[in-house]
């Protein structure tokens, strides 16, 4: 398991990757829809910025910034 560090800075962005545990699957964009709508629940509960994101077959990238003062943990 990775250990995961993230510093508490308000309004920092962030640069992330996820990885499907299969690698040869095509999930994420075989069901983009459902990937999508994801990303529209959590940021109406979580408001944050999404400066750029790269989704693939079994894996994305991401670069979010959090809202002014905002640094939950």
């Amino acid at each position: 398991m990775v250990a995961y560090r993230r510093n508490f800075i308000p309004g920092g962005s962030y640069f992330f990757t996820v990885t499907l545990l299969d690698r040869a699957s095509r999930l994420l964009i075989e069901r983009i829809g459902e990937l999508r709508a994801a990303f529209v629940s959590v940021r109406a509960e979580r408001p944050f910025d999404i400066d750029a994101i790269v989704v693939l077959p079994e894996h994305l990238h991401c670069i979010w910034t959090l809202p002014p003062g905002d640094a939950r943990r």
